[in-house]
This record gives structure tokens, C-alpha cells and sequence, in this order.
């Protein structure tokens, strides 16, 4: 079935020689390897070429920290069939890019671990295709875990797609068993063969041929955009009917929805995937997924249609943001010794780039002129973000994570919740279930986990209660808690949250941290800052052991004299400082607190006239 705006006509046929699929998943349930095993058992690399692992996560962040973050295509031939590959983000802060490629394909790929099973997010980017009356194959992967469960994961995975409405056409889905890191597949979890047709058969035999009108009027939704350094601004889409042809300058436009205008455009180059690449045509029919360059001002949600019969589609919408920070101009003693970008109209402007293709990001200027509030799906989102920023040389101060409080029917506030699940050894069960609690969580379930000495707990907890919650559950369990969240629901306000329990040491002055007052200060707590690092007043260097701030000397320098110690040889240590990232940065600030972020250094300090503020509550 073709879902558009637009009647179907009598003239609609099926592409049996093509298939788009993309392939969903929870975190870390094997995505982007297993469209590798799918690219090698494609042909699609030379018998000499040296591949990189994960060879779809081609953006460093995504390398760094083992996540895939942007949706990103491929496509194979298999039997005669084109397979257009699109790869997606499987962390629920990137459900945005999820959302919107779905809308390009006509089945989905299913991914669950063999010893996890359905996870939050499986959940998220089932519920989505399943409304979308897309077709799902089911892949158990990392079927050769020790551990592996294939019975109960197909259980497990079954009951979801009926909690989730599936019709009875989508349950009856496709199984094939896999270990993607090994290159094997097969239908039965013990008969695997070491290739990978078992899946490319599924997907060319289960997932449904684009049924199309090439001889209507074109249309094409634009799902996604990408920048090129010699063609600008392109465009990414399937054609949903009808024909794009390249160096068209007078057929075509462009409209957001059915009440826009629609503007005239040229379409200049048009491409199709191939394997990795990209393969430029002078014509794409419907049902192809399409990449087109000449239009400078296009945007993700806009349609392509004929300019002489417009046919726009209805505007791609998705899920609203949570949570919320500030970005502002760099203000510190040490501003502008690192980066080349720090005043408050280069930062607008590349917060503005980031809106073309960043759709679940907004934007608002604040009323002090240096500062935007930016809102996203959750802290990850917008870190990452600051990271690609830091990284292109700006310098910016972020405010702590804030939620966004709504207003429900009744007029009373409304703030988001999280499903949070979390696997933990069972002596540790307590201390997870008592952290909850005091962050206004609610428990949905609790039980032992059929393998291994584990306990499972699910949570429904205020989005603000999530906040900081990894680095505390992960101490309070010895680093052994598994932890998965995802956006639930908006819910009545819980009330005041306890704040963290511990309080800051300051620096007491302008300077450089000397080992000398570095070893006076670490008996007040553990610190962030080590010998020749520059500090200035108010900037947080370590986290005090008792509640409340302390100011500490961390630059004192010891007293010279012309006397020799009998114990001079004997030298006291320095403890290893904490280690600082911008995810632990974030995660640890106060409401009166600031992450200063620059190219080469992350720091924390107390907000300009923090002091002032507090005498005021006295």
C-alpha cells in the first residue's frame, strides 16, 4: 500500500527488482554490524581492501563512543534485487532520525540481542513501523552468546508486536537466528550457515516490493539532509510516485504541507545509492530512494511535486523535545585562549545550520542576547552536539539539563517521564530500588532474570530524576547495573527531587594549580584538577566530601626556607584525579552551575553572581 496524500490510480505497479528496508534496533544489539556482514557477503569490497569495523559509523563521535547517531544509506544487489540499506540510530535521545527514515522504506529489519530480548527502545522503533503498516523481519542476533536464549527472545518479541496492535499480517513475521560479528545466519539457531543469504533471502521474500505509479505527478518527501563540499545543500528521499529527472529547471517545486506555497526549484544532479556510494542518474522512478543537489533552501518535511499538478504530501512530524539547556557566549577569565569561534552571532548561526537537519532540535534566543536555549530528546542529544561544536573550534558555556514542564487539560503542570530498566546483581537490587524511590520513580516490575543471579527492576521516573542517574546507579552497584531508559509520557509534576548530596571545592583565587595546594586540597575530597592546570575563582576543581561548597587554595605555593627536612626524600603522593568528560560534566552540575566548554578543555564553575543569589534566598 502507498502511503500519500495522493488517491492511487489504476496505473500503480509493483517493482519486483527492488526493496527498502531499514534495520531497527535497541543500543548495541548489533545494527551497524550486521549491515557489515551484509556489505561482505555482497561483494561490495575488493578482495584486498582493508575495512574498518562498523564501517557505516563513518562520523568520529560515533566511532568514539560505539553508537551510530546519524541515519546513513547503502545498497546491495542480491539475486537480481536491489536492496537500499538504511542504518539507524539505536539510542532513544536519536528517535527523531528513526522516525523520519521510516517513512522512506517499506519493511524494517528487527535486531534484539540473543540474551536481552526486546529492550525500551525496541519497543520505540517497533511502535513506530507497526503505525506505519510496515512489514518486520525478525533478526535474533549474537546468537553465539554463551548465554544465548533464542526461544525466549521470539517469545518475548512476539508478545510486543501484539501489545503494540500489530494486525495479523505483521505478526506472522520472518525469523532468522544470526551472529553478525561471525558473518553466519539461518533459520534454525542451531543449523547457522557462515554467509548471510538466510537474511538478504528474508528481506527479499518478506519484505513487500514497492507498489508505485510512475505515471503520476512526482512527488518526493524530503526525510533527511546532507552536505557535500562541491554540490552544497542535498536533499534525501524515496520518490513516492511518478519521475525526478536531473538538470530539470522548470517542472518541479517545493511545499511544506498542504497550505504552503509551492516555490519553483532546479533539481541539478540526482543520485541513487550504490553500495556505499552514491551513483549519479538522469532520471529515478518511484520507489527509489533518491539524493538530489540545486536546491539551497530545501528542508526535511518539504515535498517535491510537479509545480503545473502540486500533490504535496502531509508534513513529517515528529515527537516534541524533553529536556532543554543553555548555550552561551564563553564569559570566563580564560575565554578565547582555545577556540576561533566564541562570539554570540557565529554561535546562532551554526545553531541555525544545525536546525536543516537536525528536526528534533529547537532553538530560542534568550533575552540577554549571548545566550539560545536549545531543547532535545535528552541530555545526549544536545552533548553531542556540543561535542561537533567544540570540535569545530567554538567556545561556548552550557547550562545544567532542565525539563520541559507542560501545562495538561486540567490546568495542572505536566513534566516527561522515563521507562527506565535495570539489570543488577542480586545484592545490589536494594541499593537500586532505594535510589529510585528517592527520585519520585514508580515501580512497574520487578523479578529475577531467567539467567544468571539477577534482579530486573522497571521504573516509571521523572525525566528530571533521570538525569545524573547513571553515574550514581553505576557507583552505588559497583559499575555492574545495565541501564536503559526511553521517553514514556507526560505525567502529573512529582514535586521537589532530592539535589545532589554533595557540594563543590572552589578555587579560591586566579591562578595555576600547584602541587602543594593540590595535596592541602584532596583531604577535603577528590579533585578534578591536576598540577599546572589554570583555574580562576569560583571554578569547581574537585567534589567536596560533605554537603555545601568549599573554597580551597589550590594554587598556595610552599614556603621555601634554608633549612633541610630529615624527611625531605619522603614525597606525598597526589591522588588520581577524577576524570572529566562532557557527559560526566553535564550530568554533575547544579542549577547554579555552568559547564565551560572549549576545543582542548572542559571545566565547571559557579554562575556569575551565585553568591548574591543565595543571600538573597537568606
Amino acid at each position: 500500500q502507498l502511503r500519500s496524500s495522493a488517491p492511487l490510480r489504476m496505473a500503480a505497479s509493483t517493482l519486483e527488482g527492488l526493496r527498502n528496508v531499514a534495520i531497527v534496533a535497541h543500543v548495541d544489539h548489533g545494527k551497524t554490524t550486521l549491515v557489515d556482514a551484509l556489505l561482505q557477503e555482497s561483494n561490495v569490497f575488493r578482495d584486498n581492501e582493508e575495512v574498518q569495523e562498523r564501517v557505516m559509523d563513518s562520523n568520529d563521535q560515533e566511532r568514539e563512543r560505539g553508537i551510530t547517531i546519524l541515519a546513513k544509506n547503502a545498497a546491495i544487489d542480491y539475486k537480481g534485487v536491489k536492496v537500499n540499506l538504511v542504518d539507524t540510530p539505536g539510542h532513544a535521545d536519536f528517535g527523531g532520525e528513526v522516525e523520519r527514515i521510516l517513512n522512506m522504506v517499506d519493511g524494517v529489519l528487527l535486531v534484539v540481542d540473543s540474551v536481552e530480548g526486546p529492550k525500551p527502545q525496541t519497543r520505540f522503533v517497533l511502535k513506530k513501523a507497526l503505525e506505519l503498516g510496515l512489514k518486520a523481519v525478525l533478526v535474533v542476533n549474537k546468537i553465539d552468546r554463551p548465554q544465548a536464549r533464542p526461544d525466549y527472545v521470539v517469545d518475548k518479541a512476539f508478545d510486543l508486536f501484539v501489545e503494540l496492535d500489530a494486525t495479523d499480517e505483521q505478526t506472522d513475521f520472518d525469523i532468522v537466528y544470526a551472529s553478525a560479528l561471525n558473518g553466519q545466519a539461518g533459520t534454525e539457531p542451531d543449523a547457522l550457515k557462515d554467509d548471510m543469504t538466510a537474511i538478504l533471502d528474508a528481506i527479499v521474500d518478506s519484505i513487500p516490493a514497492p507498489e508505485v505509479d510512475a505515471d503520476a505527478p512526482a512527488q518526493l518527501l524530503v526525510a533527511n539532509i546532507d552536505f557535500d563540499d562541491f554540490k552544497g545543500k542535498l536533499g534525501i528521499g524515496r520518490v513516492k510516485q511518478g519521475k525526478l529527472k536531473a538538470g530539470d529547471a522548470g517542472t518541479f517545486g517545493a511545499m511544506k504541507g498542504p497550505d504552503d506555497d509551492c516555490r519553483a526549484i532546479k533539481i541539478n544532479d540526482l543520485f541513487v545509492y550504490d553500495n556505499l556510494g552514491r551513483k549519479a542518474v538522469d532520471e529515478a522512478s518511484a520507489g527509489e530512494i533518491v539524493m538530489f543537489s540545486g536546491v539551497s533552501d530545501i528542508q526535511i518535511g518539504e515535498t517535491v511535486t510537479e509545480k503545473a499538478d502540486p500533490q504535496p504530501l502531509p508534513c513529517l512530524e515528529v515527537e516534541e523535545p524533553t529536556v532543554s539547556m543553555s548555550f552561551a557566549v564563553n564569559k570566563s577569565p580564560l575565554a578565547g585562549r582555545e577556540g576561533d569561534k566564541l562570539t554570540s552571532r557565529v554561535i546562532r548561526d551554526r545553531l541555525m545550520k544545525e536546525l536543516d537537519r537536525n528536526v528534533a532540535l529547537q532553538v530560542e534566543p534568550q533575552d540577554s542576547g549571548d545566550a539560545f536555549t536549545v531543547s532535545g530528546r535528552g541530555p545526549l542529544h544536545l552533548t553531542v552536539l556540543i561535542e561537533t561544536m567544540r570540535r569545530e573550534g567554538f567556545e561556548l558555556e552550557i547550562g545544567p539539563p532542565e525539563v520541559i514542564i507542560k501545562t495538561g487539560d486540567d490546568g495542572k503542570k505536566q513534566e516527561p517521564y522515563d521507562a527506565v530498566e535495570v539489570q543488577v546483581p542480586d545484592e545490589y537490587a536494594s541499593n537500586v530500588v532505594d535510589l529510585l524511590n528517592r527520585r519520585k520513580g514508580e515501580m512497574q516490575d520487578m523479578g529475577k532474570t531467567d539467567v544468571g543471579d539477577y534482579t530486573y527492576v522497571k521504573y516509571l521516573l521523572p525525566t528530571r530524576g533521570s538525569i545524573g542517574l547513571r553515574t550514581n546507579l553505576l557507583s552505588a552497584t559497583r559499575g555492574t547495573a545495565v541501564i536503559d531508559s526511553n521517553f514514556d509520557s507526560y505525567r502529573a509534576f512529582a514535586g521537589d527531587i532530592e539535589a545532589r548530596d554533595k557540594g563543590s571545592l572552589l578555587a579560591f583565587e586566579d591562578g595555576e594549580a600547584t602541587s602543594h595546594g593540590l595535596l592541602g586540597a584532596q583531604d577535603r575530597g577528590q579533585l578534578f584538577a591536576t598540577p599546572k592546570t589554570a583555574v580562576y575563582k569560583d571554578m569547581v576543581v574537585g567534589v567536596h566530601q560533605r554537603p555545601g561548597d568549599l573554597r580551597v587554595n589550590v594554587c598556595k605555593q610552599k614556603q621555601l626556607t634554608n633549612m633541610r627536612s630529615a624527611t625531605k626524600g619522603i614525597v606525598e603522593g597526589l591522588s588520581p584525579p577524577l576524570e572529566l568528560t562532557l557527559d560526566s560534566a553535564v550530568e554533575y552540575i547544579s542549577e547554579e552551575e555552568l559547564v565551560e566548554v572549549t576545543p582542548e578543555s572542559i571545566r565547571m564553575a559557579k554562575q556569575r553572581g551565585w553568591n548574591d543569589k543565595k543571600k538573597g534566598k537568606k
